[in-house]
């Protein structure tokens, strides 16, 4: 069983930085795509970035293009998000995720995702 674990999130203020890192219990496979996605109260959830392993191909939300950047490191077996210029609407539960089936058109589908980790809350402060 695949487990995902997200850490790095917090209060910050707003323009501020944070980096949320997502690390496996075993190891990303090289056609994995790793997902980032976030939730805010009474919201649904949606996609946010995604990076393909071994492609290292990237994919944004119109809403954090410029602002996040999806990276991973292939020695620790992590995927980082480094989150810019926040804002209060970026406040979330922000969760990773693995599709080991991905495609380019698919990879900001939720359902398309086969792993989950638990969240780490992000909350900008205005």
């Amino acid at each position: 069983q695949v487990q995902l674990v997200e850490s790095g999130g917090g209060l910050v203020q707003a323009g501020g930085s944070l980096t949320l890192s997502c690390t496996t219990s075993t190891f990303f496979y090289a056609n994995d795509a790793i997902g980032w996605f976030r939730q805010a109260p009474a919201k649904e959830r949606e996609f946010v970035a995604a990076i393909r392993w071994r492609l290292g191909d990237k994919i944004y939300a119109d809403s954090v293009k410029g602002r996040f950047t999806v990276s991973r490191d292939a020695a620790k077996e992590t995927v980082a998000l480094q989150m810019n210029s926040l804002k209060p609407e970026d406040t979330a539960v922000y969760y990773c995720a693995v599709d080991r089936t991905p495609t380019p058109a698919t990879m900001k589908i939720s359902s398309n995702y086969d792993y989950w980790g638990q969240g780490t809350q992000v909350t900008i402060s205005s």
